[in-house]
């Protein structure tokens, strides 16, 4: 998870060392450069997974055999860009209300996972103004959702822009688990942005693909595919969508969740990533959005879905109306048989460890795109084809 301090040396942290650093050089335009012999790590520190004889690998002990998953399918509203403070707050109070409303009946929710953008929305602002409103983790926002999770005695995780002290001017994609005590358990990166999917622009979110160099100096390499090890379940969150391999490596660090979360759409593909690594699927996507200043109010709602490991719905939701779908994960019973997924590397390496890529990472180390269609332009000059 972000927030690993860094060595101390003259009483800089690297972390702070870079954070200035990096400051500096986007305001001069230049980009930042690292020692080779600083960023050499040991293999220890490489991320990889704790492999074991026989299969398993880290966790913690489970607060309980079942887990009640409740994947929010709520409203997804923008902000206004140029006041936001107010669509904020009316936001977050629909937000918190869904958690009060879920809890409201049936059976007691262990987990409630919202969709990518509850409190914000989605829309095509410039960098400045999402700066303007994008989450500080913690900050105000998340102490109110902690509240919540404190009253209900549950986790909540939620997407969400967000903004850091030690990332000036970067826009982050975000994934927040909350545990019930209301601690912020993990703050997870969108891994990498897709291109070429927009005709007129780009994302300029910060993903880990595009800062990855400071990223790992900064945090380490088990924090690029983090887990968030809890005690209803090894989870990872990414709003991700058509990555195979990276559901793969979340499987291969020992994720026994892996939630995605979705704007506009649900890809129909979670299923089938939850039978091929033998994991339990969340998808959330976002509901109808009446009212919307920016699109249609049913453009891409519905969808949301739970899968168990065999790639079939345990449950999902009919509509694309607003919607609370819940599901029973026997999650003792699956840890005590589940090995993460086979390996046979030596037939692929050779083209997985392929150098050419269309798309170096450390893009937005070089330069912040102000507006979704300069990141376009940006894109277009950086590409190899």
């Amino acid at each position: 998870m972000p927030g690993k301090k860094g060595s101390v040396h003259d009483g800089l942290t690297r972390r702070d060392f870079l954070a200035q650093t990096a400051s500096a050089s986007l305001a001069g335009g230049a980009a930042l450069a690292l020692d080779p012999a600083e960023a050499s790590e040991a293999p220890a520190d490489k991320g990889l997974p704790e492999m074991r004889p026989d299969g398993t690998y880290p966790n913690v002990p489970l607060r309980k055999d079942a887990v009640t998953v409740g994947a929010m399918q709520t409203r997804v509203l923008p902000v206004d860009g140029r006041n936001p403070g107010p669509d904020i707050r009316k936001n977050l109070d629909h937000m918190l209300w869904a958690a009060d409303a879920a809890q409201g009946y049936g059976p007691h929710k262990d987990l409630l996972v919202f969709h990518e953008f509850p409190i914000t929305g989605w829309a095509k602002w410039t960098r400045s103004e999402i700066l303007k409103f994008a989450l500080e983790v913690p900050g105000p926002e998340t102490e109110r959702i902690s509240a919540k999770a404190r009253e209900h005695d549950c986790y909540i995780a939620f997407g969400t822009y967000a903004q850091d002290r030690d990332w000036p001017r970067h826009v982050i994609s975000m994934s927040v688990v909350i545990a019930p005590d209301g601690e912020v358990v993990s703050k997870q990166w969108k891994h990498r942005n897709i291109h070429s999917a927009f005709a007129e622009f780009e994302l300029f979110t910060s993903s880990v693909y595009d800062v990855l160099d400071r990223y790992v100096e900064m945090y380490g390499w088990d924090a690029v595919i983090p887990v968030a090890r809890t005690d209803i379940g090894n989870l990872c969150m990414t709003a991700c969508q058509w990555e195979p391999d990276l559901y793969r490596a979340m499987a291969m660090k020992g994720a026994e969740l892996i939630v995605r979360t979705a704007t506009g759409g649900a890809p129909p593909d979670v299923g089938v990533m939850s039978r091929v690594n033998r994991v339990y699927g969340v998808l959330v996507n976002n509901s109808v959005s009446p009212g919307n200043r920016y699109f249609l109010e049913a453009a891409g709602g519905g969808g949301s879905a739970v899968f168990g490991p065999d790639g079939k719905a345990l449950a999902a939701s009919e509509h694309d109306a607003e919607d609370v779908v819940t599901a029973r994960i026997p999650l003792a019973e699956f840890r005590r048989t589940h090995r993460v997924p086979d390996r046979y590397p030596a037939i692929y390496r050779h083209v997985l460890d392929y150098p050419e890529v269309r798309f170096e990472p450390g893009a937005f180390v070089e330069e912040l795109p102000e507006t979704l269609q300069e990141s376009a332009q940006y894109f277009r000059k950086r590409a190899k084809w």
